[in-house]
């Protein structure tokens, strides 16, 4: 498989450049505190959107565990925070505070604590670029610190092969994937503790990647990657990503207005991206669309029959409309990860990422929570929109570049293209 990706990094390019250029409405988003004074925390809060994002990673406070793309196909979509300082603490008690969001807090705020607690789940795969030796010692790390029960190669609840479904030989490592591997099966722990999980890692295709975790049967498939869409996208999505039964996942990218491949595929679960905080209200927890969350109107791939209504009363577009559904993406509001091997721009130990790369995962382990996948899974969002935290404000863009469709990027009741119909609120519509 070729994707294309000559548009999606033009489209980073032009971002840079905004970042350092624009000013406009303010992104809502906390200024850094980098030592550069007033100065800087006023042109960060005059950056609109994406540029916000694309400012934090051109100065290296935020940092693309990928910035370069794999196997012509794409590259991971994981966001780091340096600065750990600026993030939030995973819960105290037990077993300690490290900084990032924990499991308990991600299930606290999505509703799902008491399924995590007595579901069985199933078994969840995650696509991989390249191997990670340290893989099996740093879940057990991360397990460890939450309190989370034993899942290792030698229990049999993980499992690491390669791309054709062996357990020899791994591929070489990818740098920058060291943390994406990470980060997802964490989020596979943190939303579905007892569910198991297959890696499977990549050498030279992420498709043949793809392919084999689908031949494994499990409930869910995270893709937490992504490129441009190119003009043969469609055949692609029905040899690569078309598994009924089978919950398919994909980050919808970090890029802001625009669209990206495998999440712009109808039978794919397109995951969006969200600022998650705590609040004083009946939930808890607020959200708001995150900067950088992927949204928009595919060039290539029809709307889907579950998606059309939606299309069809707010207009702006006839084709597929990302994202389906979202969950928290914020590196500034980011979650504990732990990676013991250098390699991803992030000192070894325990780490703080964002990116829509943390949704894929997620959503796919409450996919595994609900065990209901029958047909296409993308579609049963659609049918229960009630079991979804709408996310209503927040802009990934200036809204001149969506006009007059503000939906299509910015938080708004009801559906809008950066977290599609809202965030889990429990696994209703999962």
């Amino acid at each position: 498989m070729q994707l294309h990706v000559r548009s999606y990094l033009a489209r980073w390019s032009a971002f840079l450049v905004m970042a350092a250029l624009s000013a406009g409405c303010s992104s809502g988003m906390t200024p850094s505190t980098d030592g550069q004074g007033t100065a800087n925390q006023t042109a960060l809060q005059n950056l609109e959107g994406a540029a916000y994002v694309a400012h934090q990673i051109a100065t290296g406070a935020f940092i693309e565990a990928c910035p370069a793309t794999v196997f012509g196909e794409g590259r991971c979509l994981a966001i780091g925070l340096k600065d750990k300082s600026r993030a939030p603490r995973s819960q105290a008690g037990p077993y300690g505070s490290v900084a990032g969001f924990g499991p308990a807090q991600l299930q606290s705020a999505y509703n799902i604590a008491n399924d995590a607690k007595n579901d069985k789940g199933g078994l969840v795969a995650v696509v991989e670029a390249g191997g990670d030796p340290a893989l099996d010692h740093d879940l057990g790390v991360y397990r460890k610190e939450f309190g989370l029960p034993r899942c290792d190669l030698r229990s049999g609840c993980l499992r690491i092969e390669n791309q054709y479904g062996k357990i020899r030989p791994h591929p070489p490592v990818i740098n920058g994937w060291l943390a994406e591997q990470s980060l997802d099966v964490d989020m596979v722990s943190a939303n579905c503790p007892h569910c198991r999980i297959l890696v499977v890692e990549a050498s030279t295709s992420l498709g043949i990647a793809e392919r084999t975790a689908a031949r494994a049967h499990p409930v869910a498939i995270s893709n937490s990657w992504g490129g441009g869409e190119f003009p043969g996208e469609k055949p692609s999505e029905h040899r690569l990503f078309d598994h009924p039964g089978i919950a398919v996942t994909a980050s919808a990218g970090d890029g802001g207005y625009g669209v990206i491949f495998p999440s712009a595929a109808n039978t794919v679960v397109a995951v969006g991206g969200t600022s998650l905080y705590t609040a004083h209200n009946s939930r808890g927890w607020s959200e708001t669309v995150w900067a950088g969350s992927g949204s928009g109107c595919s060039q290539y791939i029809p709307e889907s029959s579950w998606q059309a209504p939606t299309e069809q009363q707010l207009g702006g577009c006839s084709k597929r409309i990302v994202a389906d559904v979202a969950y928290i993406a914020d590196p500034d509001t980011g979650v504990a990860v732990y990676e013991s091997l250098p390699g991803d721009g992030e000192p070894p130990g325990w780490q703080v990422w964002g990116g829509t790369s943390v949704g894929s995962p997620a959503i796919a382990a409450i996919y595994a929570l609900s065990g209901d996948t029958t047909g296409y899974p993308a579609s049963i969002a659609y049918a229960n929109p009630t079991d979804l935290y709408n996310v209503t404000s927040g802009s990934n863009s200036p809204s001149d570049q969506c006009a007059p469709y503000y939906y299509l990027c910015n938080g708004e009741v009801g559906y809008n293209g950066p977290t599609g119909l809202g965030t889990p609120n429990g696994t209703g519509a999962f």
